[in-house]
């Protein structure tokens, strides 16, 4: 994928500066100057410079997989885009020196001399070059007008683009001012303090969402041990996440309605639930362009497997498969079911009945509107039915949401809901990924939540009237199942948070 200047048919004299204009044009040559100088001087980078950008380095590669169509916009010498692994980089800066450096260090990777400000305007960007992942590190500090390159940055966004920013914290104004007089950190010129609030309301202007906000780096000096125990853990935690330098922002392009009406393929784990399948059968509407039913049997006592086989052998509503599960626990299940599934939109639905299959359009609207990328339904808000989720089981599972929440930066209600909803496409990325978290959850639950937040996909919660069983018993045994999720959880922080 390259990118070509564009060449002008014919010069044009420009009309006289008015008063903005100067004062616009020398704020950026002053900073052009500036890092052309700062470029010319960077033999290596010591102290509190050097392992702050290690540290920023870290951090993404744990937002960015390998493998991506990435842009960085103010690149300096293009350490962070390379380090990224992008099957197709280009770096944006407005320092030819710096430039010039990039195409030095990784001539693998293409570097452009432009100012950020004027980026469609002087590039050809074709409606297919658009870029999965979007980076402003250090950048919004610095510019002129921060609405501007915004406005740029959403020209060259898919839907399912995500832009990461990360900007000084104005916390640290005065230290970073002390660091450059005692030469632990670049000189850098007078900057914008942007609040993460500031941010948001910007990129809501150019018709950005903010997905996840969060704070890093709260001691910028390369100290055995100190760092490390810092950086990782004490910055994530009440109230040392407020004092971090960097703060940290996912956001999206606003969704856009699809037009289309994607297929469906809902995928029904079913062990000892014989007496539910014609239900199942009889109750699941019609989704989109095609809906089929995946069932899933797993080991069952009863007569599940045959029950499900004598009841897709009749004329039904919607196409069946079904599958005898060779493994164990319920994802493993919805794995195999995932696999099998020819719909564009996966949706798990327990054979228990305790979430109405009547509810399931609603996840199917919340997908197709955009309004959310992976949808988790929520039992905790409206009432239950008197037998519907045991005492103990709530606790726990209010538990685990606040843990959630904390882990994956994103609002997370009900972790446990068996109902699930996401686009094929992105479980293949998550499936892509699972290798990071590995295979230990026997549910399915955390390894789809896990995999959609390092994706920095939209996680959005659908409450729904969770109803008691009308036949079996649950398959959910509280006190193990419930020490084995919590031990997910510390494993999960050691991978998600504390990283």
């Amino acid at each position: 994928m390259v990118y070509t200047a564009r060449s002008a048919e014919t010069e044009v004299t420009p009309e006289p500066l008015s008063y903005m204009d100067t004062t616009e044009a020398n704020y950026r040559q002053a900073r052009i100057a500036h890092w052309d100088s700062l470029a010319q001087n960077m033999a290596g980078q010591i102290g509190w410079g050097g392992y702050y950008h290690q540290r920023l380095t870290e951090i993404y590669q744990f937002l960015v997989a390998p493998g991506q169509r990435v842009l960085e916009i103010g690149c300096g010498r293009g350490d962070l885009l390379a380090a990224l692994k992008p099957t197709a980089g280009v770096g944006i800066d407005f320092s030819d020196e710096m430039i010039q450096r990039a195409k030095q260090r990784h001539p693998d990777l293409q570097f452009i001399q432009v100012d950020g400000h004027q980026l469609t305007e002087t590039h050809q960007f074709t409606a297919d070059q658009k870029f999965d992942v979007i980076i402003m590190s250090d950048l919004i500090n610095d510019v002129w007008d921060v609405q501007t390159i915004f406005q740029q940055v959403a020209d060259l966004a898919a839907p399912n683009t995500r832009l990461i920013i990360n900007t000084y914290s104005r916390l640290w104004e005065s230290p970073l001012a002390l660091a450059e007089r005692l030469g632990l950190a670049k000189p850098t010129l007078y900057q914008n303090w942007l609040t993460i609030e500031d941010t948001a309301g910007l990129l809501n202007l150019v018709d950005f969402e903010v997905i996840q906000t969060w704070q890093e780096i709260l001691w910028p000096l390369p100290t055995p041990l100190l760092s490390n125990f810092c950086n990782r853990f004490l910055v994530k935690l009440w109230p040392f996440k407020y004092l971090g330098l960097a703060n940290f922002i996912v956001a999206r392009p606003h969704p856009q309605p699809q037009s289309t009406k994607p297929s469906v393929s809902v995928i029904v784990p079913a062990r000892n639930e014989a007496g539910n399948i014609p239900q199942i059968l009889s109750r699941v509407p019609k989704m989109g362009c095609r809906t089929e039913l995946v069932f899933v049997e797993g080991h069952s006592s009863d007569h599940t497997y045959e029950a499900i086989e004598q009841a897709i052998s009749k004329p039904t509503q919607h196409p069946c498969k079904l599958f005898r599960q060779t493994g164990e626990g319920k994802g493993d299940a919805v794995r195999l079911g995932f696999a099998q599934a020819e719909g564009d939109i996966l949706m798990i639905l327990d054979a228990d009945l305790t979430v109405p299959p009547e509810d399931l359009p609603r996840y199917y609207e919340a997908l197709r509107s955009g309004k959310g990328e992976f949808v988790n339904g929520v039992r905790l808000v409206y009432p239950m039915e008197k037998e519907a989720m045991r005492f103990f089981n709530l606790l726990g599972n209010k538990f685990f949401s606040l843990a959630f929440s904390w882990l994956l930066s994103q609002p997370i209600k009900d972790t446990l809901c068996g109902t699930k909803v996401l686009r094929k496409r992105d479980y293949e990325r998550i499936t892509a990924n699972r290798s990071y978290f590995g295979d230990f959850d026997p549910f399915g639950d955390f390894d789809l939540l896990f995999g959609a937040a390092k994706l920095g996909l939209k996680i959005v919660d659908l409450p729904i009237r969770y109803r008691e069983r009308s036949y079996g018993d649950t398959n959910i045994q509280r006190w193990k199942h419930g020490w084995l999720l919590l031990r997910m959880v510390f494993f999960a922080a050691s991978r998600i948070k504390f990283v």
